[in-house]
């Protein structure tokens, strides 16, 4: 095909459509963390005080015999790590063209992220 006919309907299209999950995801897992962010503050906008106690119970209220609070915010760290993952694959796959060390760096954030999240349920369930 020369260059004059890859112009108009002929012209060969990839990639098209393939960053629509990762816009859609990135977009709820906004909404799960801008929602879990209000619930937390009017939790803390209605504590007590500023206690160990109180703080405990922001994160371990029960609703109809259901740890409401460790899911919330188990669904909130979740939602936090995907919403990074997008963000951070997308730097590595613009801007390190090294194809090996740009691999390193996306297992390295898988590793991190994985990790934190594992971290984070570990002490939030053992409360």
């Amino acid at each position: 095909m020369t260059p004059i006919e890859k112009i108009g309907p002929k012209r060969l299209v990839v990639g098209a459509h393939y960053g629509t999950m990762d816009f859609i995801a990135q977009r709820v897992t906004a909404i799960i963390m801008a929602v879990y962010t209000l619930v937390l503050l009017v939790g803390i906008l209605t504590m007590s005080g500023f206690t160990y106690a109180g703080w405990k119970n922001l994160f371990t209220f029960t609703c109809f015999m259901l740890p409401l609070g460790q899911i919330l915010a188990t669904l909130a760290i979740i939602s936090l790590a995907w919403h990074a993952w997008i963000g951070i694959r997308d730097i590595w796959m613009d801007y390190v063209k090294p194809v090996g060390l740009r691999l390193f760096l996306m297992v390295l954030t898988i590793l991190w992220l994985v990790g934190s999240i594992v971290y984070f349920v570990h002490t939030l369930w053992r409360v």
